[in-house]
């Protein structure tokens, strides 16, 4: 697997994909394993809901099990250098759009929430950002239209 089939990710972001595997695989995946043995000791499986949900519960949970391993097999965990100004993935980035100032934590796929202001890489902003260096200006598409974003500082 070359490089480019890498997922990029930060330390922080392996780490909290790490915890969450260990805690399916530790806790939440024993507990449905004993939820379906509970219910297989019922009787009639035919008939029998509590069993039937608890399967889907444990093969859904294999699933993302799986899924984290892959990913978590894949990862390639990306340095982040902010000392040269430059936008980079794990970069926190400042930007000023109009009148108001934004911080935006650049990360990967995998670790985006934008709620919390954690954007991809990948991201039509984050995309745009990469790269860039405090001062200089870009510009990204929205659902409203262009906007301007201004890159105010780099950490």
């Amino acid at each position: 697997m070359g490089k480019k089939d890498k997922i990029k990710m930060t330390q922080f972001g392996f780490d909290e994909l790490k915890t969450e595997l260990e805690h399916l695989v530790n806790v939440k995946r024993p507990a449905t394993v004993d939820r379906l043995a509970n219910a297989r000791s019922m009787g009639d499986l035919s008939e029998n809901s509590d069993y039937h949900s608890a399967k889907e519960a444990l093969e859904f949970l294999d699933g993302k099990i799986a899924e984290l391993e892959q990913v978590l097999a894949n990862a390639l965990v990306v340095k982040t250098d902010s000392s040269k100004g430059e936008v980079g993935m794990g970069a926190k980035v400042k930007v000023k759009v109009k009148n108001s100032e934004h911080t935006f934590h650049i990360v990967g796929e995998w670790e985006a929430d934008p709620k919390e202001k954690k954007i991809s890489h990948e991201s039509p902003l984050g995309r745009a950002l990469v790269g860039k260096k405090i001062g200089e200006k870009v510009d990204v598409e929205a659902p409203a239209g262009k906007v301007q974003y201004t890159i105010v500082s780099v950490e």
